[in-house]
Order: C-alpha cells, then structure tokens, then sequence
C-alpha cells in the first residue's frame, strides 16, 4: 500500500515554489492574480461565453482591481498576452487550451 496523498503538501509545494501571488503592471499601475484559483472561480470561468473577456478579467481581478483595470487602454491581444503569461507561469492553464480570450 501507498502512503496517502497530502492535498495540503501539494498545495504548499506549489504556492512555495511559484508564490501566492502572480503580478503585472500596467502604465506602472500593478495588479495580482492569485497562483491558486478556487474552484468556484473556475467553475465560473467555464460558465462564461469564450468571447467574454471582461467577464473572465473581472473573475479573475476581482472587483476593486477590475474597476481600476479598466481605466487603461487595453487591445483583446493585450489581454490575451496577460492571461497567455500568467497561465504560463503559474501553471493554470497547461498546454495549448488556454485561448480563453479567443473569439
């Protein structure tokens, strides 16, 4: 018999190894993301039309970060260079499958 797999270590493993945090600026204004998204939070995203991408940049930002986002001029290939980085370094959206801002 195996040992049992420890959900709590893989998740410390993972948050010490990319950190709790992914950030990004923006005119040199900054934003995070977490490196960890709840379920719920995914289960949302996947509930969105692949074209809404204020939907996802809300979901993913959170409301205040959201509301300060958009003060900026952001093109969609903005955006989807964003999420394309931080599905890169943190993990999230392994693979090719992370055009989630593609319409």
């Amino acid at each position: 018999m195996t040992g049992r797999y420890s959900v709590n270590a893989a998740r410390a493993q993972r948050l010490e190894a990319l950190g709790q945090r992914w950030e990004f600026e923006i005119d040199g204004e900054g934003y995070s993301l977490s490196t960890e998204l709840p379920h719920k939070i995914v289960k949302r995203l996947a509930d969105l039309d692949p074209s809404d991408v204020a939907g996802m940049l809300e979901l993913l930002l959170g409301e205040e970060q959201y509301e300060r986002f958009q003060r900026h001029e952001v093109s969609v290939q903005d955006v989807q260079a964003l999420v394309e980085a931080y599905g890169r370094d943190s993990g999230m959206f392994p693979g090719e499958g992370s055009a989630s801002t593609s319409s």
